[in-house]
């Protein structure tokens, strides 16, 4: 085989398996280092199922915002690279545009905690977002839609 013919094989399994590890936040393929399970287990929120579906389901339950608070789950859209969607756990809001969250699975089989989450929407809605990435040692330069924040106050609770 040359090695033009290798590189394209290279190339298809990476965008072939690739899917796989994004999709594991809602998925099974590593156990406990889900990113659903992982913010259900680090925060007040208690819902289930795929990530995406957290902002859906937290509707009548949880208080929903597009402003950032220490504890509120951040819920990432589904996407092509994100079919299962993402969550994070806020620890520590930074500023209006900055929040630094604990989260599973973003680096594949991984726990990163106090990775920076950047705002970049033209509104400040947290709609628009662009996440820490340590391989490069920088933010990544994917822009991901966002929901916004589920902050762990039970509706009808007094």
């Amino acid at each position: 085989m040359d090695g033009t013919v290798e590189v394209r094989i290279v190339k298809r399994y990476v965008y072939l398996l690739l899917p796989l590890f994004l999709a594991a936040c809602g998925g099974g393929w590593n156990g406990s280092v889900q990113c659903a399970p992982y913010a259900r287990e680090h925060s007040a929120i208690n819902l289930r199922g795929a990530a995406a579906s957290w902002w859906g389901q937290a509707r009548g339950q949880y208080t929903r915002s597009s402003t950032p608070h220490q504890g509120d789950v951040l819920v990432f859209r589904s996407t092509r690279r994100l079919p299962s969607g993402h969550v994070s756990v806020v620890r520590q809001v930074q500023n209006s545009r900055l929040v630094l969250v604990d989260h599973a699975n973003w680096e594949p089989g991984r726990v990163t905690r106090k990775a920076p989450v950047e705002d970049v929407s033209p509104a400040n809605d947290w709609s628009r977002v662009r996440v820490w990435w340590s391989p490069i040692h920088g933010m990544g330069k994917t822009v991901y839609p966002a929901y916004g924040f589920i902050e762990p106050i039970v509706l009808g609770s007094t």
